[in-house]
């Protein structure tokens, strides 16, 4: 099955299309494992933070957002503004970060429930509504249209992308950061029903 859904992903990004007649970018399968693949990702990320020494978390480094617990915020308000584009709704928010972050305990709490949310939503999704266009605002004003799939595809991509500035900082500590990759993922979860 995941060999299958891995053939997928390779094949809608090596052949994409734009015409809506044509088969779905990702399935409703494939969108919920990369929820679940998402959410398992961010507990090892979360974890491996919480076990730091004392202060690491949040010393500041040289780093886009000076600190991992403010890295992970930066994941968590993206995950809320795109969930506020998937529902309709304003997102309320003025910037793609607070300028502050709250506690690491905090925000693992606050990143769960984002992560069961998305995990919950792609569970509900058919292949039609995947190709669903989705209209929004993006935070500097510009405006855009992008199917609930390519909202899903970004999600998963920006976190990954951010967790990877998490784990540069894990080599200033030093420490060895976890292994998020989806195909340690997919191993680990062969057998788990999507």
């Amino acid at each position: 099955m995941f060999e299958l859904l891995r053939l997928e992903i390779c094949n809608s990004i090596a052949n994409p299309t734009d015409a809506p007649s044509e088969a779905n970018m990702i399935t409703a399968e494939a969108a919920r494992m990369l929820a679940r693949y998402n959410n398992w990702a961010n507990k090892l990320i979360f974890d491996a933070v919480a076990e730091l020494p004392q202060g690491e978390a949040t010393k500041e480094r040289r780093s886009l957002f000076k600190n991992m617990v403010h890295t992970l915020n930066h994941n968590y308000v993206i995950d809320l503004i795109w969930q506020a584009h998937l529902e309709g709704r304003d997102h309320g928010f003025a910037a793609r970060n607070t300028p502050e972050h709250p506690p690491l305990d905090e925000l693992w709490r606050r990143q769960q429930a984002i992560d069961a949310w998305y995990v919950a939503w792609s569970d509900k999704l058919s292949g039609p509504e995947l190709d669903e266009k989705v209209r929004f605002t993006l935070i500097g004003g510009n405006e855009g249209v992008m199917t609930r799939a390519e909202i899903l595809l970004h999600v998963i991509n920006h976190t990954t992308y951010h967790r990877g500035f998490v784990a540069d900082l894990f080599y200033q500590v030093p420490a060895r950061p976890p292994t998020t990759d989806l195909p340690v993922y997919l191993r680990e979860n062969a057998g788990a029903a999507v």
